[in-house]
């Protein structure tokens, strides 16, 4: 970078990516400075080098901050895996839909295994189908990222989320968020009801009539 770059002349990029052309070296230091820009060298290995005109702070932290988002992608990419059987019945496989579809919206991969037994080890193809429905059935939250491949006794299949893990989290504590707005207008709705409401009057009570004595003749 700048006065460390040992060469007598480079292919200069300008900060906007245009092509100046080759220059000498001078020549790129001093436009360099007079943009108030560093020269970076983007390409040694090229003859002759290429160099660019750019704030090298400001690149650095760029590069930092896509690193940093991509080790954050990375770690909290979980995958679950799911059992099937090929011949589960129709209520079974609602079931174990519903936990591939809460899988896909938090934004974790599923892999997805059908254990064959016996002589269903014959029949792969009921696996593939039963695989293939459910990826069309979880089409909107999942895509096929891998496809079904037979793994001895059993078939394998791997779902990844249409969203990201940090997009899918955000979603659920934006829903959150707006489940408690709506509680909170809900409640002052109702005080709101309740005092526009006219006071209920108190029953009239009837005076209690006090026993008398009454005296017989015998």
């Amino acid at each position: 970078m700048n006065d460390r770059i040992r060469v007598p002349e480079v292919r200069l990029v300008g900060p906007n990516g245009e092509q100046v052309g080759i220059v000498r070296i001078d020549d790129a230091l001093r436009l360099a400075t007079e943009s108030e820009l560093d020269l970076v060298e983007v390409a040694p290995m090229a003859r002759p080098p290429v160099c660019k005109l750019m704030d090298y702070g400001k690149y650095k932290y760029e590069t930092a901050q896509k690193a940093r988002e991509s080790r954050r992608n990375q770690t909290n990419t979980v995958i679950k895996e799911m059992k099937l059987r090929p011949k589960i019945d129709s209520h079974d496989y609602e079931t174990k839909k519903g936990h591939v579809v809460r899988f896909l919206k938090q934004g974790d991969k599923v892999k997805i295994t059908i254990m064959f037994r016996g002589r269903e080890q014959h029949r792969p193809e009921l696996g593939f189908r039963l695989l293939q429905r459910l990826a069309e059935d979880v089409t909107d939250l999942g895509f096929v990222e891998s496809t079904p491949r037979q793994d001895g006794r059993n078939m394998i299949m791997v779902l990844g989320p249409h969203k990201k893990k940090a997009e899918a989290r955000a979603e659920v504590k934006a829903a959150k968020v707006q489940a408690a707005v709506d509680r909170d207008a809900e409640r002052a709705a109702e005080r709101e009801a309740d005092a526009d409401r006219p006071p209920t009057e108190p029953l009239e009570r009837k005076p209690r009539r006090r026993s008398e004595n009454l005296d017989l003749d015998m």
